[in-house]
Order: C-alpha cells, then sequence, then structure tokens
C-alpha cells in the first residue's frame, strides 16, 4: 500500500472513530415526551435520533422510511440525568483505601491534578447510575490537603472505554468551614490562600518563562492550571453554604473579573437570591437541606431551591456524593414543596430540568446534551412512568445513541436470589 492510501486509511479509521459506534438511528413514538427545558411533557410525542445527535422531538415529527422504530406508548421519554459534582468513577469500593483515588491529601499538588487520569469507566456504581437514567457526570473534587480540590472532569456513563468528554473542565475550591480548616483554622486564612494563589497564576501566566519569586506558596504545576481559571478559560467551582461566604466570592470578580464562578452546596442562597441572580452565577444547590448540620448552614430550608429559582437564579440540582440515581427523588420532592403551605418548590419542568438541561448548563455544555432539543447527544431514557416519582423505573437508556446495557453487580444479584436455583444459596440456608 502506498504512503498516500495508508494516510487515507487512516484518516477514514480516525473518522470512524469520532463518530459514536453503533450510533442508531432511531425513532422513539407514542410516549410523553419531556424536551427537559422547563417545558411541560408532550403527549403522545416523538424523539428523533440519528447519528447519535437528537433530530427532531415533540409532537408531530415525521419518521423517515427505514428507521428502527421503539414504540414508547404509555411510556415518559426523556433525556439523560445530568449530575454535577459527584464522585462516579473515582472507587470500586468506596471504604477500601487501596481501590478509592478520591483522596490525594498526601500528594504535592492539588490544583494541577487532574482527575479525568483515575475515572474507571467499568466502576459498578458507573453501571448502577447508569441503570437508574444517569447519563453524564461532572467528577470532583478530590480529597486534598489544599483549599483546592482539583481539576474535574465531565464524562458520559456509556459501557465503553471512552470516559471522558472533557477533561480538565473545571477547577473546584472548598471556602466554607472545611475549606478554612485545611487553610489553618479561619476563613480569613482561606480567602488569603485563594487570592494569593490567583495572583502566582496571572504572574506565572503574564510571564511564564520568568524565574519565580522565592515567596511563592504553589508549585509551577498549581499555578499553571490556575491560569486558566484567572483567564476565564476554566470555570471555578467554589463549595460555600452560608450567605456571608457567597457574597465574598461574588466579590472575587472585583479583582478577578474574568472569572467564570460556579456555587456549589449554598445552603443559604436562598438569603442573597437577589445578588445571585444579578450576578448571573450558577448554583449548584445540594437539594432539600433542611437542618443546620453545621454553623455554615444555619440558614437552611427545603425552600431554599424554589426560592432561588423565583428571584431569578440560574439554579439547579448538585453535590450528588451518595447515590446520583437518586436525583430524581430530589427533584421530585421539590414539586411536592409547592403544595406545602408557605413553602417555595418547583413546577415538575422546572424540577427535571434540575437535574438535566439546568446542570449541563452549569457546567457550560448545555449546547452539548441535558436536554432533546435539535443537535444535543442522543442521551434518552425511557421511564415505565413519571421520573420523579419513587415507584417509577428505567426500561431503556441510550448514550449517544446507542443503546446501553441496563444489568450490574446489583440487578445480578437480585436476580441470582429472586429466582435460586440449586447451589445459589449457602448451604446453612435450606430455604
Amino acid at each position: 500500500m502506498s504512503a498516500r492510501k495508508m494516510a487515507l486509511a487512516l484518516a477514514a479509521l480516525l473518522g470512524t472513530a469520532a463518530t459514536p459506534a453503533l450510533a442508531q438511528t432511531v425513532a422513539i413514538t407514542g410516549g410523553k415526551v419531556v424536551i427537559g427545558d422547563g417545558s411541560d411533557p408532550i403527549e403522545g410525542g416523538t424523539v428523533l435520533v440519528q447519528d447519535g445527535k437528537v433530530v427532531a422531538a415533540g409532537k408531530g415529527i415525521a419518521v423517515p422510511a427505514g428507521v428502527k422504530t421503539v414504540d414508547a406508548s404509555g411510556k415518559w421519554v426523556t433525556p439523560g440525568l445530568v449530575v454535577a459534582v459527584t464522585d462516579l468513577g473515582l472507587f470500586d469500593v468506596d471504604a477500601v483505601d487501596d481501590s478509592n483515588d478520591g483522596d490525594a491529601s498526601k500528594s504535592p499538588f492539588s490544583a494541577a491534578l487532574d482527575l479525568s487520569a483515575a475515572i474507571n469507566p467499568d466502576a459498578q456504581h458507573i453501571k448502577v447510575s447508569r441503570a437508574g437514567g444517569v447519563t453524564r457526570a461532572a467528577v470532583a473534587p478530590l480529597g486534598t490537603g489544599s483549599i483546592f480540590g482539583g481539576q474535574g472532569a465531565v464524562i458520559d456513563l456509556g459501557a465503553d472505554p471512552q470516559a471522558v468528554t472533557a477533561p480538565r473542565a473545571f477547577q473546584y475550591v472548598d471556602l466554607g468551614e472545611a475549606g478554612a480548616r485545611r487553610a489553618g483554622g479561619s476563613r480569613a486564612a482561606s480567602y488569603v490562600m485563594l487570592h494569593n494563589a490567583l495572583g502566582e497564576a496571572k504572574e506565572l501566566a503574564a510571564s511564564p518563562m520568568a524565574a519565580r519569586r522565592d515567596d511563592v506558596l504553589l508549585s509551577r504545576r498549581d499555578a499553571q492550571a490556575l491560569g486558566a481559571v484567572v483567564s476565564g478559560k476554566q470555570p471555578l467551582y467554589v463549595r460555600v453554604e452560608r450567605a456571608a461566604d457567597i457574597r465574598m466570592v461574588l466579590g472575587l470578580r472585583t479583582e478577578y473579573p474574568a472569572l467564570r464562578l460556579v456555587i456549589v452546596g449554598a445552603s443559604e442562597g436562598w438569603m442573597v437570591a437577589g445578588e445571585l441572580a444579578r450576578a448571573g452565577v450558577p448554583v449548584l444547590a445540594t437539594p432539600l437541606t433542611d437542618l443546620p448540620e453545621s454553623f455554615e448552614q444555619l440558614g437552611s430550608t427545603q425552600s431554599n431551591v424554589g426560592r432561588m429559582k423565583a428571584a431569578g437564579v440560574k439554579v439547579a440540582l448538585g453535590a450528588f456524593f451518595d447515590q446520583p440515581r437518586y436525583a430524581p427523588q430530589y427533584a421530585g420532592n421539590l414539586v411536592a414543596l409547592t403544595r406545602v403551605p408557605g413553602a417555595s418548590g418547583l413546577t415538575w419542568g422546572q424540577a427535571f430540568a434540575a437535574i438535566s438541561s439546568g446542570p449541563a448548563e452549569a457546567i457550560g455544555m448545555g449546547d452539548k446534551f441535558g436536554s432533546l432539543r435539535a443537535g444535543r447527544a442522543g442521551d434518552v431514557v425511557l421511564w415505565d412512568g413519571d421520573p420523579l416519582e419513587l415507584t417509577s423505573g428505567v426500561v431503556k437508556v441510550y448514550i449517544d445513541g446507542i443503546e446501553q446495557p441496563l444489568d450490574n453487580h446489583q440487578t445480578r444479584l437480585r436476580d441470582r436470589y429472586n429466582t435460586p436455583n440449586q447451589g445459589s444459596l449457602p448451604r446453612a440456608y435450606d430455604w
């Protein structure tokens, strides 16, 4: 084969690799379609996916001849769930240190740490979450000896070895009580540490070849990583809970106007909702926090998300470190709050958007996934009932137009012991 032919063959191979393998052209018809943008569900709608992308979704969609059709009558059809700020893929068994890559407290680096290097696409909790309708996630932070938790990664939960959609997608910093402890015991120390770090990053970015001062506190690697934050190329996710801390974070833009801030947690966000709305800073709120588990959460209320939404804050749900697949349960509770006198919740459409398009937009990838708008990734989930109802379950999951397996360790154990064969149970159990 000539060199030219070999080059053409390689180019064709690379072009094929860039397209989702086995992506289907499929029309899902007759279901109750949820676009995921806050609008109401559409009865008897159709979702058309081609080459891994959503082509159209809604009522009266024409299905081309020869296209595979999935009858979704009696089912709900939604975009895949998006969970922002989670530890998916970072551990096999959380309690076993050797299998847990979520702790880097002994590392000499912090801001430079790239979480994408530790993602395991075969981790069981990725499979469990996929079976629960989760299709995308923003993974962070690491536990470090610093206020910085490393550079988070955006992943898809498809059953293939290429999990990472976007490495180094954002930087994570903790400025709450935990950050204060790591910085020396006081919030004053954590804010000085942050300002110093951003200052060192700015200096290094301005003169990358110049000798650094003797009094720098960051390693060159950490300072280089934070250069993308100072320039606005990389979002800065800031974990804070109390209102006073949120105000301090919003004030960072006075010195660093290019910062792309995202607030994580925000238990007292409702107390500064007007300021958050005017700043246009997205919030990934911890849902349903209503008990003061710490002093920074004294003003917490279940109405937090609803009040921020009513004030015009770009709020979605985030910080799912236990079971990301429970996101619909939290969203459903926010809908129920609208029926409680004096409480503030979300409409059904707003609640589903808070676990789909809302997190995707906060991540900065709302144009790529999180809804069934045309051009978004073909991440589609079929449910046997209202997805925000606890008794509803997932029937099918597509990621990038590829139907995904829903089996995992939990389902195999369920099936094994639901109808046990001889020898399936230990000998001590005769029943």
